[in-house]
């Protein structure tokens, strides 16, 4: 059996202006999420390139088609009502960041890793106020908790827009440092999305490309691109 999808009801898609922000008119109706929450958004851009996914459907309308929209109904239906403990979700990746978890061998590994996350906790001390301590192996050993407290207050400060985008780019890398950098516009975002993979891409050099595990990672490259994008637009 056909999966059902909705038709396409519209003919003219628009933004316009409302209270707080942007929204997006399909024949002049504004455009509502799946709980039935009105869309608004922070930005004219944001608002934009929802608007242009909602016209790019042709005949039936297919979510998988529309990043920008799931982002934007996410941010409201999920994100807004529980902010605070997505926020606090996410700031507790501080305390295992993927960036301060290092090998003890082999020598190149060491070296690839110091090379490519020691110059991130660089810029997390001057950028955010923060010095992470890295160390050898993968058992936990906690954080300062006064510079956890730091970063949780910048988490908790985004909005409920910057949050859900926030949400895919610290979860997807596995560091909150990056998701920061990523944020920050610190570097492009392809570049910061290979940092977060010099462990997979290591062992791809080493034992050889998996179809399934290369597929996934194209997959969530993808979705860290597009967080970091709707990021930039919420901005």
């Amino acid at each position: 059996m056909a999966e059902w999808a909705p038709k396409r009801f519209w003919q003219k898609t628009e933004i316009d202006t409302v209270e707080g922000g942007w929204t997006v008119t399909l024949d002049g109706r504004g455009v509502k999420t799946p709980a039935k929450t009105p869309l608004r958004v922070p930005t004219e851009a944001l608002a934009r390139a929802i608007a242009a996914e909602w016209q790019a459907q042709e005949d039936k309308v297919n979510p998988a088609t529309m990043p920008f929209t799931r982002t934007a109904n996410s941010a409201l239906d999920k994100v807004a009502t529980q902010h605070s403990e997505v926020a606090e979700m996410l700031a507790a990746y501080g305390d295992s960041d993927l960036l301060c978890y290092r090998a003890d061998s082999p020598e190149a590994l060491v070296e690839r890793q110091a090379n490519a996350w020691d110059p991130m906790l660089d810029w997390a001390e001057t950028a955010l106020g923060v010095r992470l301590q890295p160390r050898v192996g993968v058992i936990h050993a906690p954080q300062d908790a006064e510079a956890l407290n730091v970063l949780s207050g910048q988490v908790k400060a985004l909005d409920p827009f910057e949050l859900a985008a926030f949400h895919d780019l610290v979860s997807l890398t596995g560091s909150l440092v990056l998701g920061f950098a990523a944020a920050h516009a610190h570097r492009p975002a392809a570049e910061i999305w290979l940092l977060s993979r010099i462990d997979e891409m290591w062992q791809e050099e080493q034992w050889g490309a998996d179809d399934e595990a290369t597929a996934l990672a194209s997959y969530k490259k993808d979705e860290f691109l597009h967080a970091a994008e709707f990021f930039r637009l919420a901005r």
